[in-house]
């Protein structure tokens, strides 16, 4: 009887939960690559997963690739070192750049946080850094038996999906596509999503696989508070990721500045570290984004403005507070679970006049989720704060596609055999799951728990 050699992929997170990000692929003859290795973030319980044993011997693997540089994708990498591993982890260039700030941004937080138990500090983080190589959109990488080439996917500066062929494989199962984080395309600051003309199987991320992105525009919802706080002469609060939700409201803010919809003279604070360095980096790859924005670069810079104000020193930011009339104030975290947000909300939630104004997800038993639905009384620095301003959000931000665009890429792919959700909680990617077979005649579609292996 002749022996058929398979592919098997390892589902090491992101398998029931939106992050913690990472897969082992093996191919037919048995060598194996990683691919992402993000942390947990979330609840207690989520956020404990980032502790327990890997379940793969690092030591034989020959290789990794990283889609991009958001944490619950790139956030784990440093404890590979450790667990013996000895290849390099490609990535795009810009990806890189912006890894080595979130590690370092990520290891400095937990610190200063004083956790019992850290995953990694500074020192781990660069000498991860020495096993960054580079590869462009298109241009294919050679792992042991595996040819991955990256493709943009539209989610953030540098992002990347992957087509991955194993060679040693003579199954029916060959090609395998990793989605990534799919962007909300066609959107303010990249490129559209790019598409994939054919594979046999595709593992897809299924975050917002059981809606539809509501139909307002952003910059539009972020003129209106602008007008609120211009008008009663309070303040905005923003609470903002550093990467790509910065940047997509610097530029929109410019362009409402440019346009004079909003006054000249009204001070914007940047007061986020890592977002200062990340708006650098975004400033140096002007191709990568799509042509309007490359349109811009030549004759200005897309993310700066009159009346922009970088607020790089820790002290600085009390400061603010004594500042005079109608500010914008954009600090992080994204959440509001840490980071100089917090001293601000601390000091102006219990202002009428403030506006505190969500763009982007928010996860369960976060401080920004208690404020999005209402919550009067919070605890910040085991400190009670009333909750006397307007909260309001918007969901016209996001920065990962929704059902409909998930089912238009997935189409888009002939010749699929089987389909594998993650990077979802259950509910979404069971809506999807179900919209997938209904709608594509995709019938082979699979939702992998923590850590089982299938064979391809």
């Amino acid at each position: 009887m002749r022996y058929t050699k398979y592919m098997k992929i390892k589902f090491l997170g992101a398998a029931g939960t939106v992050t913690g990000s990472s897969y082992v692929l093996t191919s037919g003859s048995g060598q194996s690559i990683l691919i992402d290795l993000g942390m947990f973030l979330g609840t207690q319980k989520i956020d404990a997963l980032n502790y327990d044993p890997y379940d793969f011997d690092c030591t034989k693997l020959s290789g990794a690739i990283l889609t991009h540089a958001h944490l619950d994708h790139c956030g784990r990498l440093p404890i590979l070192l450790p667990k013996g591993f000895t290849g390099n982890i490609w990535m795009t260039p810009s990806t890189l750049e912006l890894t080595e700030v979130s590690l370092i941004d990520s290891a400095k937080l937990a610190k200063y946080q004083e956790k019992s138990h850290i995953l990694f500090d500074t020192n781990l983080a660069e000498q991860t850094f020495a096993r960054f190589k580079t590869t462009q959109y298109h241009t294919p990488v050679t792992i042991g038996n595996f040819m991955i080439t990256m493709k943009d996917a539209g989610h953030i500066l540098g992002s990347a999906l992957l087509e991955i062929v194993d060679s040693s494989a003579d199954s029916e199962i060959k090609k395998i596509v990793f989605s990534g984080d799919l962007g909300n395309s066609p959107e303010d600051l990249l490129k559209e999503t790019e598409l994939v003309d054919d594979a046999d199987a595709v593992v897809m991320e299924s975050t917002y696989g059981d809606r539809l992105h509501p139909g307002e525009i952003s910059s539009d919802a972020l003129l209106s508070e602008i007008q609120a706080i211009e008008s009663s002469g309070g303040t905005l609060l923003i609470p903002a990721f550093a990467l790509d939700r910065t940047q997509e409201l610097l530029h929109m803010i410019m362009h409402l500045k440019k346009d004079g919809k909003i006054q000249a003279q009204t001070p914007i604070f940047l007061d986020n570290p890592m977002a200062e360095k990340a708006t650098y980096i975004y400033d140096k790859y002007p191709t990568i984004f799509n042509d309007h924005i490359q349109s811009e670069f030549i004759s200005n810079n897309p993310f700066t403005f009159p009346g922009l104000e970088i607020i790089s020193k820790g002290k600085d930011s009390k400061r603010l507070h004594a500042t005079p009339g109608p500010k914008v104030i954009i600090a992080g975290s994204g959440m509001m679970t840490g980071g100089r947000v917090l001293g601000h909300a601390a000091h102006y939630l219990p202002i009428a006049s403030t506006r505190l104004f969500i763009v982007g997800y928010q996860g369960e038993e976060t401080l920004g989720r208690a404020l999005m639905e209402g919550e009067k009384l919070v605890t910040i620095d085991r400190v009670p704060v009333p909750v006397n301003c307007t909260v309001g959000n918007t969901q016209a931000m996001s920065s990962h596609a929704d059902q409909k665009q998930l089912l238009q890429w997935l189409k888009h792919i002939k010749n699929v055999k089987k389909v594998f959700l993650t990077h979802g909680e259950d509910g979404p990617r069971t809506s999807l799951s179900q919209k997938i077979s209904e709608n594509l005649g995709l019938t082979d579609v699979t939702m992998p728990v923590m850590n089982q292996e299938i064979r391809l």
